[in-house]
């Protein structure tokens, strides 16, 4: 270990036994004369220690010979030494002193003079950091003056965000109304639409009701209508009867008036009874007649009923039509398919 190393870790360990920066300068002062026999200097103090300003180790090696100046004093005027020892003593370490005390003033000198640069490195470095300090006051007052301008905007972004949220909110409300009210739309149209299909079915179930009632009409007409064919048929084959009946006796009569002319009164009286006969044909003719004007008049009203369901079922048919564009015309097909 070299003599720097072990001075430095000497003052290491006085470091933590002294706090005070006065105290270890000195102590400082005194490891290195007496135990190395260095003279201590201002910048060599301060190599060492490294603590307090450049004047603290100066005045602590002015007060380290102060007081060892005064305790070689007294060790010299000590009444058991000889006067020529004790003058020797003196002067040499006067001259000691006188040494120290230059080298001290040389190292003071030098210590002031770097003290002085390093006062105007430092006054130039206050400068720079007061330029520095208004430049940075300046960019912080730009700084408050753009976190004003953040704040104001963030501000009315809020504000802004704020009325997006009630407008968002309300927006939500609107759609969940209108939630609601398309939720109500299509149960009404879902009641609607079993509305409808059970009207369609009550529909379909009258125009099937009217296609049987107009087929059974249809059937009971034609019935009839055929029956009162039969009757004018047997009316007309009667009354054909009848007339070739008179035409025969016609004949007759003239064959007998003209072989005998005096039974005339008896074929008078003969032919009374047949223009009574013919009269009572007439009156049975007629009877048929009405008969037969009698069932063309029912015939007309059956026809007529037939025509009235007829436009029943043509009316429900043109309702069932409009109310099932698609498949409505598929019922009166099959019913007249039943009445062909």
């Amino acid at each position: 270990m070299s003599i720097e190393t072990e001075i430095q870790s000497e003052v290491e360990s006085l470091k933590t036994r002294f706090s005070e920066t006065k105290s270890l300068y000195r102590e400082v002062c005194a490891l290195l004369f007496f135990r190395y026999g260095i003279a201590p200097t201002a910048s060599k103090l301060y190599q060492y220690v490294r603590k307090g300003s450049m004047s603290a180790p100066a005045d602590a090696l002015t007060k380290f010979w102060d007081e060892l100046r005064s305790k070689a004093r007294v060790e010299i005027d000590h009444p058991d030494l000889p006067t020529e020892l004790r003058d020797t003593a003196a002067a040499a370490i006067a001259g000691i002193w006188q040494r120290a005390a230059a080298v001290a003033r040389g190292e003071l000198a030098a210590v002031r003079i770097e003290v002085l640069g390093q006062l105007d490195v430092a006054k130039a470095e206050l400068a720079a950091a007061q330029r520095q300090a208004t430049v940075l006051g300046e960019q912080l007052e730009a700084a408050r003056i753009q976190i004003a301008a953040a704040t104001a905007a963030t501000g009315q972004v809020r504000d802004e965000l704020e009325a997006e949220r009630r407008a968002h909110a309300g927006a939500i409300a609107r759609l969940q109304e209108l939630t609601r009210q398309l939720t109500e739309h299509h149960a009404q149209q879902e009641a609607s639409r079993a509305a409808f299909s059970a009207d369609l079915a009550k529909a379909r179930e009258a125009v099937d009701v009217a296609n049987t009632r107009a087929d059974a009409s249809g059937h009971r007409a034609l019935l009839e209508i055929d029956q009162e064919r039969q009757a004018r048929a047997r009316a007309d084959k009667q009354l054909e009867g009848l007339r070739t009946q008179l035409a025969q006796t016609e004949a007759r009569l003239r064959d007998e008036a003209s072989a005998a002319a005096d039974g005339q009164a008896r074929l008078q009286a003969k032919v009374e009874a047949l223009e009574q006969a013919n009269v009572g044909l007439r009156a049975a003719a007629q009877a048929d007649q009405t008969e037969l004007k009698d069932a063309q008049a029912q015939l007309a009203t059956s026809q007529a009923d037939s025509l009235r369901n007829k436009t029943e079922a043509d009316t429900l048919r043109e309702v069932l039509r409009r109310l099932t564009p698609a498949e409505a015309p598929t019922a009166p097909k099959s019913s007249k398919a039943r009445r062909g």
